[in-house]
């Protein structure tokens, strides 16, 4: 699955539904399933202002209790609009429409940029991951560097399987 990731408060905002657009000074062409991953960094300074604090606290988080470092999320891209008309009170985007409200606030809204459109937004419990820059392919899994032993699996050893090592070598079996 493809995963961006994203400074908080912005991402656990996608993930409570709160936030449709996630905006960038690039486009995309991938439509398609993507996991939301908040960065380590946390704008605390945002975060103490409306309307800002009120959303975030009406669902019971600080800037100090936000998830980081972590997949908090998974949705739908169905879309990339350019930002045509910015005014002080609402943007345009192509083939959408416009945003204001929160949704102005919660984003990045000048000509030139894109608004990424994002539906069937499932928040998760958080799935530490290192993020990276861009679009980047996660699978669902944990980052290594911090798996405990009980998140690893490994399969019972059999006597079957210390014959078939003991009796391969390289990729053909002897």
């Amino acid at each position: 699955m493809k995963a961006i990731t994203i400074h908080q408060p912005f991402a656990t905002l996608i993930a409570l539904g709160e936030k449709r657009f996630e905006t960038r000074g690039w486009s995309t062409k991938h439509r398609g399933p993507i996991a939301i991953h908040a960065s380590k960094k946390v704008d605390k300074e945002i975060c103490q202002q409306e309307p800002f604090l009120s959303v975030l606290a009406a669902h019971g988080y600080t800037a100090n209790t936000l998830p980081t470092g972590s997949v908090v999320a998974t949705a739908n891209l169905i879309g990339c609009h350019s930002v045509t008309v910015t005014k002080p009170c609402r943007a345009t985007l192509a083939g959408w429409g416009y945003v204001e409200g929160n949704e102005l606030a919660f984003g990045w809204y000048d000509v030139g940029r894109y608004a990424w459109e994002m539906t069937d937004v499932k928040q998760i419990d958080p799935v530490s991951a290192k993020g990276l820059q861009g679009l980047w392919n996660w699978g669902g899994e944990r980052d290594g560097s911090i798996a405990s032993d009980k998140d690893m699996r490994f399969p019972e050893p059999t006597i079957t399987t210390a014959l078939d090592e003991i009796f391969t070598f390289g990729k053909q079996k002897i």
